[in-house]
Parts: C-alpha cells; sequence; structure tokens
C-alpha cells in the first residue's frame, strides 16, 4: 500500500503555493495599461463638467416643458370643514376644485420657441464640454506617453553615460585623459539624471491627472502608444470663419443661447396691447351645518362655475421696461457669440501657423535622429572590424560611448519636436471639429511598432 499523506500538510503546501503565485502576480497587478478611448470613454462618463452640463440639458427640456404645459389645465382640490356662530362670514364651501389654462397668449409662443434654442443650446455646450474633456484626455494621454518614452530613451543614455564616466576615470587615473574629460562625462550623466526625474514627476503627474479625469487608478498606470492614431489631414483654410458656427459646437452654444434670449425680447415685447385669455373652471360643495340655510334663501349645496377670462394689458410700465431689458439681453449674446467666433477664427489661424513651423522642426528632428543613429552604426562598425585605412586614427570605446549618447540625445529631441506638434495639432481637430472623429479612428489603429531603439552594444 501506498505511503498515507497529512491532509494537513497538503493543505499547508496549497497554500505556500498560492501564496507564492500571488507574490509572482502582485508587481503585475500594480500596473495598467489603458488604451487612449477606453480613457475617453471613461472621461466622458465620469466627468463632473461632463455631469454638469447634463444636468443643464435636463434643465433646458423641464424649462421647454413647462412653456408647453401653461396649454395644459391645472386642477386643485381642497375642503375647509368648519363652524360659524352668528351670521356666516365668507364662503360656506365644504370641498372646492378648481381648474385653469391658457387659452390664447400673443407671447408664449415666443416663450416656447426661446425654450426650444434654450434647449438646442445646452445640447451644443453638453458636445462642446464632451469634447473638451476628450482634448483634455487626450492631451494628457499623449503627454504621459511622450514622458515613458524619454525616460525609456535617458535610462538608456544613463548607462552609457555611466560607461563613459568610468572609462574617462580610468583614463585619468592613467594618465591618458585630463581630469576636464572626466568631468564633462560626469556632467553629461548629471544633465541625464535631472532631465529623467523631471520626466518622472511630470509622468506622475499626467498619471494623477488621468485618475481624476477618467476615474483609473493612477499607480502604475502606463499608455498604449499604439493606440495613438496619426492626426489627420486638416481641412482647408479657406472659409473656416463661416463653418466656425456649426463646426466648434461652443460658438454654436452662443449663437443658440443669443437666438433663444432674442424670442424672448421678442415675448416679453408682446406681453403689451394684445389680449391674453384663460379658462377657468370652480366646482364648490358648500356645508350643510353651522346655519347658512338660515340666512340664505334657495341654498344650493353643488355649485358649478365655468368661463374665459380676458384680459387687455393697456399700459404697464413693468412689462415695458422688462421687454427693454430682454432685448439689451438679446443683443448682448449676440455680440458675445460674434466676439467668440472672431477669436476662435483668429486661434485657428494661430493654430495653422504653428502646425507649419512645428511640422518643419520635426523634420529637421527626425533628420537629426537619423544621422546620429548612422553616425553611431559607423563607429560601432570602426570599432569592431577598424578604420580600414593605415592612416586614420582608429575609434576609441570612448567615442563609441559618446555616439551613443549624442543617438539618445537627437531621439529625444526628436520625441519633443513629435508631441509638440502633437499638441497643436489635437487643438487645432478640436476647433475645427475632428477630434471626435479622431478618436474613433483609435479604435482601428493597427498595432504599429515601436520607434527604433538602439541597443546598448551592436555586435
Amino acid at each position: 500500500m501506498g505511503e498515507l499523506k497529512d491532509p494537513t500538510r497538503q493543505r499547508g503546501a496549497a497554500w505556500k503555493k498560492t501564496a507564492a503565485v500571488l507574490f509572482l502576480l502582485a508587481p503585475m497587478a500594480t500596473v495598467a495599461q489603458v488604451s487612449l478611448s477606453t480613457t475617453v470613454d471613461l472621461a466622458e462618463k465620469s466627468s463632473p463638467a461632463v455631469r454638469s452640463a447634463q444636468a443643464n440639458l435636463l434643465k433646458a427640456r423641464a424649462a421647454l416643458a413647462e412653456t408647453k404645459d401653461a396649454y395644459i389645465p391645472t386642477f386643485n382640490a381642497g375642503a375647509s370643514p368648519g363652524y360659524a356662530y352668528g351670521y356666516p362670514l365668507g364662503e360656506p364651501a365644504f370641498f372646492n376644485a378648481t381648474s385653469q389654462s391658457l387659452v390664447v397668449s400673443f407671447s408664449q409662443p415666443d416663450y416656447i420657441r426661446a425654450a426650444r434654442a434654450g434647449v438646442n443650446s445646452a445640447r451644443l455646450s453638453l458636445k462642446n464640454t464632451q469634447q473638451q474633456v476628450a482634448l483634455d484626455v487626450a492631451l494628457t494621454y499623449v503627454q504621459l506617453d511622450h514622458d515613458l518614452r524619454e525616460i525609456a530613451a535617458l535610462e538608456q543614455e544613463k548607462d552609457y553615460a555611466d560607461a563613459l564616466t568610468e572609462m574617462e576615470q580610468q583614463r585619468v587615473a592613467a594618465g591618458v585623459d585630463a581630469t576636464m574629460d572626466s568631468l564633462r562625462a560626469q556632467l553629461t550623466a548629471a544633465k541625464v539624471d535631472e532631465k529623467r526625474i523631471h520626466l518622472e514627476n511630470d509622468a506622475n503627474d499626467m498619471r494623477l491627472r488621468l485618475s481624476h479625469l477618467a476615474g483609473v487608478p493612477a499607480t502604475g498606470l502606463n499608455t498604449v502608444s499604439t493606440s495613438i492614431p496619426p492626426p489627420p489631414p486638416l481641412p482647408p483654410a479657406s472659409g473656416i470663419d463661416e463653418t466656425l458656427p456649426t463646426s466648434d459646437p461652443g460658438v454654436a452654444a452662443a449663437y443658440a443661447t443669443a437666438k433663444s434670449k432674442f424670442y424672448t425680447s421678442f415675448g416679453d415685447a408682446r406681453q403689451n396691447y394684445r389680449p391674453i385669455v384663460t379658462f377657468g373652471a370652480q366646482y364648490a360643495l358648500f356645508q350643510k351645518f353651522a346655519g347658512y340655510t338660515e340666512y340664505f334663501r334657495g341654498f344650493q349645496y353643488n355649485n358649478l362655475a365655468l368661463g374665459v377670462q380676458v384680459t387687455f394689458p393697456i399700459f404697464d410700465a413693468t412689462r415695458r421696461s422688462r421687454a427693454r431689458e430682454s432685448a439689451a439681453d438679446a443683443v448682448l449674446a449676440q455680440a458675445d457669440a460674434d466676439a467668440a467666433r472672431n477669436t476662435l477664427s483668429e486661434q485657428t489661424q494661430t493654430m495653422r501657423g504653428t502646425v507649419r513651423e512645428l511640422a518643419a522642426q520635426q523634420r529637421v528632428a527626425q533628420l537629426e535622429s537619423h544621422v546620429a543613429q548612422a553616425q553611431l552604426k559607423t563607429v560601432e562598425t570602426e570599432l569592431a572590424n577598424g578604420t580600414g585605412s593605415a592612416t586614420a586614427q582608429p575609434v576609441s570605446p570612448v567615442q563609441a560611448q559618446q555616439a551613443h549618447i549624442e543617438e539618445r540625445e537627437r531621439y529625444e529631441d526628436s520625441l519633443d519636436a513629435n508631441f509638440n506638434l502633437m499638441k497643436v495639432e489635437l487643438n487645432l481637430l478640436r476647433v475645427t471639429g475632428q477630434i471626435d472623429s479622431w478618436l474613433q479612428s483609435s479604435l482601428s489603429v493597427p498595432n504599429a511598432p515601436m520607434p527604433p531603439v538602439i541597443p546598448k552594444s551592436l555586435p
């Protein structure tokens, strides 16, 4: 027979295995990769600004319903039991019910149109807020991705700088190089440390901001670089002023607000010199006690009244002043909308010019990075195989490390140029109304390879 196993020991071994697996998975659980589209979607659902805009839209819809409900009859009921001694005072109603509604008003249709324009303004404001939140998330996400890429490059550059420092210290000790060369190498390494610390702090700030915007944990938050699509081609600059009121929801909301205020001013102006017709109905059940029958001949318990009331506002100074006030508000809202359109038009033109300049800087930075990579390959080849010329100065390991550092610096400059251009392009997409389509394209972006990273040493 086989040896019997202690179940307690078996359970203890199982727990040890489980604990070991959890221990190995714990570091992995602290790192979370979230794509750009997922982050934006979470932010648009949890952002306080979006929730506030949604509440304003609900309020505007309720205001529109309120203007329409003026034509729906109201109904109220009540009872007033009591006892009277002597001659009855007041109406002898024990139970009463009333109903009234608006029948004809020359101002109410304008108020309904104003409320409908207010709903449109609130809807556009919600869209504007959602696009602004999407832009904020995209800019923060792109900046975090840029920081992480550059930190990875700086870590490699730090290895090269440390190796260069060690080589120079050895050469100074051997009397080959001067002390100044060692100090220069140490300065290079110190600058790399300074820049890396700055980027690490900035990356932590971007993680915290994404956490606040999208409600995701900030600790260990990393980006998915392949989820960031390239910006689409920009529309032509001609006719930008005509398209701004429709392409930018913020400007469109301002014009909708002005339209609502104009309708309100029309309604206030028609309050004077135009009749108002209202419908009214009332039922009352009079009391059978308290001696009403002793003082009123032919006392009727059930009573009903129906009718309409026609009012001609011949003169009302308050309404006339209110009409002038609402007309001024409408003109002011129209002027604010025009100013917002003009400001946005100027910003758009400025951003277009900035994009051209940054695109040229990006091209220069990319070419400098390619040149540095080609020079590095040449240095590594000559270090491994020689220069191939008896008169040429041989390449030293110090020169190889310096070439590595130079290549990493030019690559980091290229990352900076890409990021600076991307920021302006995203703002321009926001103005031209393309930010939503750009984010939608991130759902179908193929897994593009990461930019090339030069290894620490070539064979």
